[in-house]
């Protein structure tokens, strides 16, 4: 009989869980609640409870799994080290040491972009290439790099922390991690409305987007996409600012792909062939070849990098 390996996914609110064979098919998923009272104790326990239901209910052998692979919403070192997790309420503490000890299994863990990375890596936008550095724009813009099919940790495991790359040293405007100028308040979904909301408030341009009653990213990249001159407008400078970063992140690791997902990807095609314009307009000529692809793992892709992360071993 195959091993299985279980990939898990902590968000603030809700915990995936996927079975996975040794093949990396994806068997079955499903959520428990994220219970981030009493400084996230809880979390860990209820995860090692939901896998040992899981292995009862398929009648599988505890000699059958070969681990567990975790994605955590903040700095995560090698070791399975937290730095610290503000959304869970979790503090410094080895994350995959203690539920390996709730589980009897190997686990191994990672952050959550990082981990989405290495799904889409392994089997999603980026399958078939080596090097890889995913974008996830959401509400918050975050990162994750492959490197030679592995996961840069970084030493505080702050390594794919794109979205805190300063690109406007005029701003004064104060972004969620308490600096000013991040790319994160130019490129997440967050940032995009914001720029939209000054641009419509402070001009009297005609715009479709003044008909909106809640201007989001989707209405934005939709605008755009039916010729509205502002909404284009507010789609090219989103490009630039990510366009340029990525150049400079090209002179560092130089992918062979940079996969774009998070929310504000379901916009399409419009997102990397944006980016990808502004990105050969500043690339050093070594790298202006680089790929962009979309991802393809959704939501999913978290679940998928736990369990790369233990096929890969």
């Amino acid at each position: 009989m195959g091993k299985y390996i279980f990939g898990v996914d902590i968000g603030g609110t809700t915990v995936k869980i996927g079975l996975f064979t040794e093949a990396g098919e994806l068997k079955e998923k499903w959520e428990i609640t994220t219970r981030t009272d009493e400084g996230g104790k809880y979390i860990l326990g209820d995860i090692a409870d939901s896998v040992k239901a899981k292995i009862e209910e398929k009648g599988i052998s505890a000699d059958d799994v070969k681990g567990i692979g975790m994605g955590v919403p903040g700095p995560v070192k090698e070791d399975g080290t937290v730095i610290r997790c503000a959304n869970l309420g979790w503090g410094i503490f080895n994350c995959a040491e203690e539920l390996s000890k709730l589980t009897g299994f190997k686990v191994k863990a990672g952050n959550d972009a990082n981990m989405a990375a290495l799904g889409e890596a392994g089997f999603g936008g980026g399958k078939g290439y080596d090097s890889v550095v995913m974008v996830t724009l959401g509400t918050g813009v975050g990162g994750g790099i492959i490197i030679g099919g592995r996961m840069l940790y970084g030493v505080n495991g702050a390594g794919g922390e794109i979205g805190h790359i300063t690109v406007n040293e005029e701003e004064t405007v104060t972004c969620g991690c308490g600096r000013k100028g991040c790319l994160e308040q130019y490129t997440s979904a967050t940032g995009i409305v914001r720029l939209a909301t000054n641009t419509l408030n402070n001009t009297d341009r005609p715009s479709s987007l003044r008909n909106v009653q809640y201007v989001s990213a989707k209405e934005i990249f939709d605008a755009a996409k039916n010729g509205d001159d502002l909404a284009l407008e507010l789609v090219d400078n989103f490009g630039r600012a990510l366009g340029k970063a990525l150049s400079n992140i090209a002179c560092v690791v130089d992918p062979d792909v940079f996969v774009i997902g998070g929310g504000v990807s379901k916009a399409g095609q419009i997102i990397p062939d944006t980016i990808e314009k502004h990105y050969k307009e500043n690339a050093f000529h070594a790298v202006k070849g680089t790929k962009f692809a979309l991802a393809e793992l959704g939501n999913d892709a978290g679940m998928y990098g736990g369990a790369f992360l233990i096929l890969s071993e």
